[in-house]
């Protein structure tokens, strides 16, 4: 059963990046009060997906092939290792 949901969600997936790569969308300037740089706020999913990637020594790609809620998990266990350095230095 596990095989069958897991294969619906990555084809919704692949229909979602599809359609949302011919949405037009205005530039993000600010997301939740947090101002965002105009080179972030114009990039597409894959481009952030590839900076990210660079920033943090991942593979090529490595973001992109992970589902959505992976990266949520990812990008909070990278917040709080970064919050844990910034307390110990």
């Amino acid at each position: 059963m596990q095989f069958i949901f897991r294969f619906c969600i990555k084809v919704m997936e692949n229909v979602y990046v599809w359609m949302d790569a011919r949405i037009k969308r205005p530039v993000d300037t600010e997301l939740l009060g947090v101002y965002i740089d105009m080179d972030f706020g114009s990039m597409s999913r894959h481009q952030l997906c590839s900076h990210a990637e660079k920033r943090f020594g991942l593979e090529e790609d490595a973001l992109w092939n992970l589902q959505s809620t992976s990266k949520i998990r990812l990008a909070c266990q990278l917040a709080r290792n970064m919050k844990k350095t910034i307390k110990t230095k």
